[in-house]
């Protein structure tokens, strides 16, 4: 599994301030390159800017969905294009999973969640695009 997160590029979007700074934080300590956005217009802005390596995804945002984020930012473009995607909610709802999955969701994590457990999903899940 590659441990080292260090020059990986991560946006991190969630309109909730105390869990963006725990994230930050979190992922600070492994030495990521970190965007943030607090809404959906800024994180396809951000996105498209900066092609990021992996998004942290909130589904429910200000100004535009996660769903709707991903939705834009998958529009015209085949999957190896797409940054990996973790979406992170507190919906229990399997067809809101399904959905997610259905537009290139590559991991979801129920709110609330340790910030260990995403840092591990983040690793594990660069550590398959490698293989």
């Amino acid at each position: 599994m590659a441990d080292d997160l260090s020059g990986k590029k991560i946006l991190l979007v969630d309109d909730d301030r105390d869990i963006l700074q725990a994230m930050e934080a979190t992922l600070t300590d492994e030495g990521v390159d970190l965007l943030v956005a607090r809404d959906g217009n800024t994180a396809i802005d951000l996105a498209q800017r900066e092609n990021p390596d992996l998004v942290v995804l909130d589904m429910m945002l200000p100004k535009r969905s996660g769903f709707l984020v991903l939705e834009k930012l998958s529009r015209g473009k085949d999957k190896s294009e797409m940054p990996l995607v973790i979406m992170i909610t507190a919906n229990l709802g399997t067809r809101h999973k399904k959905y997610a999955e259905s537009l290139g969701v590559n991991e979801y994590i129920h709110k609330p969640f340790r910030m260990e457990k995403l840092v591990e999903k983040i690793k594990a899940l660069f550590a398959e695009q490698d293989d």
